[in-house]
């Protein structure tokens, strides 16, 4: 299978599957969340439900914009 051919399959799996879909954006929230947590900034202003909130959108739009 070409990569533009796997693309489609993947982009149609994640606009018809919700858990699928819902996969992907844990694992996408937790490598922000990840990366975040490892920086050396002053963490002060976010606390964690707020990181969490604000890495799980980061997630749906990333994969809003991929699916549209």
């Amino acid at each position: 299978m070409k990569i533009e051919e796997a693309v489609k399959v993947l982009t149609t799996a994640l606009k018809e599957d919700e858990g699928l879909r819902q996969g992907y954006k844990a694992n996408i929230a937790m490598a922000f969340k990840d990366e975040y947590a490892r920086k050396k900034i002053d963490k002060n202003y976010v606390n964690s439900n707020d990181l969490h909130e604000i890495a799980n959108q980061a997630a749906d739009n990333f994969l809003s914009l991929w699916c549209k």
